[in-house]
Order: structure tokens, then sequence, then C-alpha cells
């Protein structure tokens, strides 16, 4: 007979920061594309789509990258940052 935990992948929980509001934590699988993360964290925070950067550790993260590839652990903190586009001439 199989243990229970022999089909459950290890899962992380991650914060996510966005200056104002309160923390959201998700539970996600170390191979989960951050999109998805992305997608659920602007919709939590009320925003559009494409509304936040998303930086681990002074660094992008890139939608098709995941927690895995980019080394996370457990309880790492994703902060979301309004996306500037502009800053052209007037």
């Amino acid at each position: 007979m199989a243990s229970e935990n022999d089909d459950v992948k290890p899962k992380l929980d991650l914060v996510l920061n966005y200056e104002g509001t309160p923390d959201i934590t998700v539970k996600v699988k170390q191979n989960m594309p951050f999109q998805k993360i992305f997608d659920a964290a602007e919709k939590r925070f009320g925003k559009e789509p494409g509304t936040f950067k998303f930086v681990f550790e002074g660094k992008r993260l890139n939608p098709r990258e995941t927690p895995a590839s980019v080394g996370m652990e457990n309880g790492d903190m994703i902060d979301a940052m309004l996306e500037q586009l502009g800053g052209g001439a007037c």
C-alpha cells in the first residue's frame, strides 16, 4: 500500500508584498510558472494584468521561470512593484 505522501509534490509558501497592502501568502508547487502566481497576485491586489513587475532578491522575475529555477525556499518574499512605462520627451 502506497503512502499518502508519495503523490504529493513539495509546496512552498511564498509571500507577496505590495506597498500599502497586507502581504499575501500563496502556496505553490516548485515547478509552477510564475505567470500563474503573477495573475493570482494582481487579481488579489485588485489590479489589471500587467500592472506589476515582480522582484525576488533584487532580480526581476520572468513569467516563464519557476520558484525552483530561481532557488526559492519556503517563506521567501516576492515584491510587487508598479510597472512604469514611458519617460519619453514631452
